[in-house]
């Protein structure tokens, strides 16, 4: 069960990044915990984690890079957005080493996915997916935002709207929407929704928030989305039709229930009459010389060991 909605957009202007709080370990046990981590060093670098899967395996992995990072390694001086990916794989990889074979021995997977955006200076802003092997995939100009866990009702949206051009205003308004979308249609995913905003050249982290359910700006968006949608629908153009046309052996149907049509000649009515009075007797005698597949059926069990109880 995916119960995860964690998102990354990329443009010109930085980053926006955007996460559910939502957990749960069955249907009666479902808890809230955060999401998204930062590791800053105002004016030199700036990431920002976020992560989906197994509670217990990213947490294994999120304290092993903050310890790191604490210590002035890791995190802390990678050279680049790039090798700063490696380096949450690598701590992906070190707690698979650890965890995956108890957990494949009991049949659990080794299940963790994680977002890494951020920026080191001298560099471009920039967005990165690890998968559980460890292994990066960095958004692109084309592609320009990732996702995580329950993806698929909030992907419309931003395949529609998000370009390398948008504003971080308007990609935070995106980001919202399919937050809100994933959160109407699958009940696994809800609030808080922590949503981050990153300038590109900041080197720090100015603009974020942890948005609750009861919220009156996550009330106010979901509230007038639903509304300029209903109006949006309504007026767009109307759909026509074109009108059904009338074949022949409709015509012929309509003679045999006792109607009448104008354009059919006398000796094509009698034809069509005379055709459809032979059609039931055809189809007896069919019926009579076709085999009774459930008498077969029944027959054929009698003899077939496999099935006899």
């Amino acid at each position: 069960m995916r119960v995860t909605y964690c998102l990354g957009i990329v443009t010109a202007e930085g980053l926006v990044l955007a996460s559910d709080s939502r957990t749960n370990a069955g249907f009666d046990q479902v808890n809230t915990t955060r999401k998204m981590f930062r590791f800053e060093k105002p004016g030199e670098r700036v990431f920002v984690v976020l992560n989906s899967g197994s509670l217990s395996i990213s947490q294994s992995v999120m304290t092993l890079l903050r310890d790191e990072f604490d210590q002035g390694r890791g995190l802390a001086t990678a050279p680049s957005l790039y090798h700063a990916a490696r380096i949450v794989g690598d701590c992906v990889r070190r707690v698979s080493d650890t965890d995956r074979d108890s957990l494949e021995r009991d049949n659990f997977s080794f299940n963790v996915h994680l977002l890494l955006g951020g920026q080191v200076k001298g560099e471009e802003p920039g967005l990165y997916l690890i998968y559980p092997q460890g292994n990066p995939l960095r958004a692109t100009e084309d592609s320009p935002y990732l996702q995580l866990g329950e993806c698929k009702y909030g992907r419309p949206i931003l395949d529609r709207g998000i370009e390398n051009s948008t504003s971080l205003e308007v990609a935070a308004k995106y980001a919202l929407l399919s937050m809100d979308a994933t959160m109407r249609s699958n009940v696994t995913v809800g609030p808080p929704i922590d949503l981050l905003l990153y300038e590109k050249d900041s080197l720090k982290v100015t603009r974020s928030r942890r948005l609750s359910f009861a919220d009156a700006d996550l009330k106010y968006i979901h509230a007038a989305w639903e509304q300029s949608l209903r109006r949006a629908v309504e007026q767009l153009p109307q759909i026509h039709f074109d009108e059904q046309l009338e074949f022949p052996q409709t015509k012929a149907a309509a003679v045999a229930v006792g109607g009448t049509s104008a354009s059919m000649p006398a000796s094509s009515k009698t034809e069509a009459v005379d055709r459809l009075g032979e059609a039931p007797h055809k189809s007896s005698r069919q019926r009579e010389n076709r085999p009774n597949k459930l008498q077969h059926a029944v027959n054929g069990d009698a003899h077939d060991p496999k099935r006899q109880q």
